[in-house]
C-alpha cells in the first residue's frame, strides 16, 4: 500500500513513519513533501497512490489550495492541530481527520476506514454526514484536562524542572526543539511543537507560526510587516524572525489584547 506524506515538520514526519511502521507493516511510505509547491509537482508525475496523509498547515500555505492546483488521485487523511478546519476537510476527499499529536489508537482507526471505504465501487468523497458532531469531538479531544506547569530537562548530567513562567519561547530547528527560558538558557525538547501546543495554556502561549510558540510576557513589540504579517520583537531575542502569519494575524492581536 503505497502512501504520501505531506508535512513540513521533520520531526512529525518521522514520527508518523515510525508510528505507520508499527501499527500497519504493509504501508509503504513512499515519499514526503514540505509545501504546496512540492506536492503539487510530485502530484502531476502520476504517482501511484492508495492513501495520503496531508498537514493542513504547511510553509507556504493551507493544504486545501493542493485540490485547486492538481487533481488529488487518491483518499486524504488530514492531520493538524487546528479544529476549525473539519468541516472544509471533508469537503475534499477527506476519510479521516486525526488531531496532532496523533494517537496510535486513532491513527489505527483511520486506517480500518480507510479499508472499509476502499472499495472498486465507491471512489467519491465520505458524505458530509455528523459534521457537528465531529467538530465537538475534536474540540474535545484537543482540550486537555490539565495544561503542563513544568517541564523536565536535560542539563549535562542532571535533570532539570523548568517551570513554564520561566519560559520565554518554544522554538523549532529542523528536528529539534527548544525551550528558551527567559535567563536566556536553552534546553532541547522531545516534543513537536504540535504536541507542545495541545500541553500549554493558550491564555499564556501562541503558535506563532510553525517554528515558534511564544510566552505573552516574552513578546515586548509587534510590528506590521509585508503581505499583512506580523513581526514579533521577543525578549530574549531569538536568532530567527519571528512573523505570525496573515491569516492569524487577528487572533493574535485578539489574545495579546486580552
Amino acid at each position: 500500500m503505497n502512501v504520501l506524506l505531506i508535512e513540513d515538520e521533520e520531526l512529525a514526519a518521522f514520527r508518523l513513519t515510525q508510528l505507520l511502521a508499527e501499527v500497519a507493516p504493509h504501508v509503504n511510505v513512499i515519499h514526503t513533501t514540505a509545501s504546496i509547491d512540492e506536492s503539487v509537482t510530485y502530484l502531476k508525475s502520476g504517482p501511484v497512490l492508495d492513501l495520503i496523509f496531508m498537514d493542513i498547515e504547511l510553509a507556504d500555505g493551507q493544504s486545501f489550495e493542493i485540490f485547486e492546483q492538481t487533481t488529488v488521485p487518491a483518499p486524504v487523511i488530514f492531520t493538524t492541530s487546528y479544529d476549525e478546519y473539519a468541516i472544509r476537510a471533508f469537503k475534499v476527499n477527506s476519510i479521516d481527520y486525526l488531531l496532532k499529536p496523533i494517537k496510535q489508537q486513532e491513527l489505527i482507526a483511520s486506517l480500518d476506514k480507510f479499508h472499509q471505504l476502499n472499495r472498486p465501487a465507491n471512489s467519491s468523497p465520505v458524505p458530509l454526514v455528523a459534521i457537528d458532531a465531529l467538530v465537538q469531538q475534536l474540540r474535545q479531544q484537543g482540550q486537555p484536562t490539565d495544561y503542563r506547569r513544568r517541564f523536565l530537562v536535560r542539563h549535562l548530567s542532571q535533570w532539570l524542572p523548568i517551570e513554564v513562567g520561566e519560559i520565554a519561547f518554544f522554538h523549532s530547528e529542523e528536528r529539534v526543539t527548544l525551550l528558551h527560558t527567559v535567563q536566556e538558557q536553552k534546553f532541547t525538547l522531545d516534543y513537536t511543537l504540535d504536541e507542545l501546543e495541545t500541553m500549554l495554556d493558550p491564555t499564556a502561549f501562541f503558535r506563532a507560526n510553525r517554528q515558534f510558540i511564544v510566552h505573552i510576557n516574552s513578546v515586548q513589540q509587534i510590528h506590521p510587516y509585508f503581505n499583512h504579517k506580523l513581526k514579533l520583537l521577543l525578549r530574549p531575542t531569538p536568532t530567527d524572525e519571528v512573523l505570525v502569519s496573515r491569516e492569524r494575524a487577528n487572533e493574535f492581536k485578539k489574545w495579546m489584547g486580552k
